[in-house]
């Protein structure tokens, strides 16, 4: 007679080595420090990029637009950068900005989403939304999800096309993408074409392969990923109730959701919980089209833009959407 015996979990290894421009990189920033909430207040002292900056040159009309939150909570405050020279209603990417959930505003990423913007012809709203762990969830996504609707409601204003609104954001910025997106199906809100996640945060309980192996190394390691969601969710991390508006890997239905772009490094805490999100969307029926970076660090391509790798990956992020948008 045979006997199952329990599954063992396999081993988890080193963590997976560095690209080699991406180690360079990583050498001359220096050793990170060990992130806590302590540091917040000098980590938000960023400089904010003016509006003759965002303009290009007069390449985008540049506005700060203040508009409703949430039913019974503050106005949020979107940046709208449309393009100068065309007066047709264009595609847009509504911008959720990366930082843990903790730090950055509606400018961190823009420059990034700019020079997308500028080779696709596209409009960018990218929305100021509350930061933990001061206001903790749901705080950041409903702010968000309003932005998102008062834009979708103002598309002709804006010159934006509303059939054609894609949800984008790195990191943070990534995962709330992703809940807005989840957001938008379960309460009927706007239409979405698209959702461009770059390397997402999207699971609280930080156990992965990928979170494991990355404890002490890189950017954005295990106890900074703790640190982050623990601001959001406070005791409630890791625990059974923790809505997918807050984790989206806490969904368990992915089915009728937009097309996805999803993309993170091998090098990374979220690694594993990106890829089994797409997974798991291609086995609800869904799209999603999943690169996995090797080598890269988080946000390899923000930190250290000029390495191949870097390069690659940026124009992966066009040649999607630029199939999406002709579709």
């Amino acid at each position: 007679m045979s006997i199952d015996l329990p599954a063992t979990p396999a081993p988890v290894g080193p963590p997976p080595p560095f690209d080699s421009e991406l180690a360079a990189a990583l050498t001359l920033m220096g050793e990170m420090p060990a992130f806590t909430l302590e540091m917040l207040p000098a980590m938000r002292q960023g400089v904010t990029l003016p509006h003759e900056e965002l303009s290009r040159d007069g390449a985008f009309l540049v506005e700060d637009r203040t508009v409703p939150g949430p039913a019974g909570e503050p106005d949020i405050s979107l940046l709208i950068c449309r393009p100068a020279e065309v007066t047709t209603p264009l595609p847009a990417i509504y911008h959720t900005h990366g930082g843990g959930m903790i730090i950055g505003d509606n400018r961190t990423g823009i420059p990034d989403m700019l020079d997308i913007a500028r080779e696709l012809q596209l409009v960018v709203v990218s929305v100021e939304y509350r930061l933990a762990p001061e206001h903790p969830h749901p705080a950041p996504v409903e702010d968000c999800y309003a932005g998102l609707t008062w834009t979708a409601e103002h598309a002709e204003e804006l010159g934006i096309d509303p059939d054609r609104i894609v949800v984008g954001g790195t990191s943070a910025g990534g995962g709330l993408a992703a809940a807005i997106a989840l957001l938008a199906r379960d309460r009927g809100g706007p239409a979405l074409i698209g959702q461009l996640l770059l390397c997402p945060m999207l699971d609280d309980r930080n156990d992965t392969p990928s979170a494991l192996q990355m404890a002490g190394v890189g950017v954005w390691d295990h106890s900074a990923n703790e640190t982050g969601w623990t601001a959001l969710l406070g005791d409630r991390r890791g625990g059974p109730d923790v809505s997918p508006y807050a984790a989206p890997a806490r969904a368990t239905d992915l089915s009728g959701l937009p097309p996805a772009f999803i993309d993170v490094g091998s090098a990374e805490t979220f690694r594993d919980e990106d890829v089994a999100y797409a997974s798991r969307i291609w086995q609800a029926g869904g799209r999603a089209e999943l690169h996995v970076w090797p080598g890269g660090f988080h946000g390899f391509d923000l930190l250290a833009p000029q390495a191949m790798v870097s390069q690659d990956a940026k124009a992966a992020r066009v040649r999607w959407l630029r199939r999406l948008l002709d579709a």
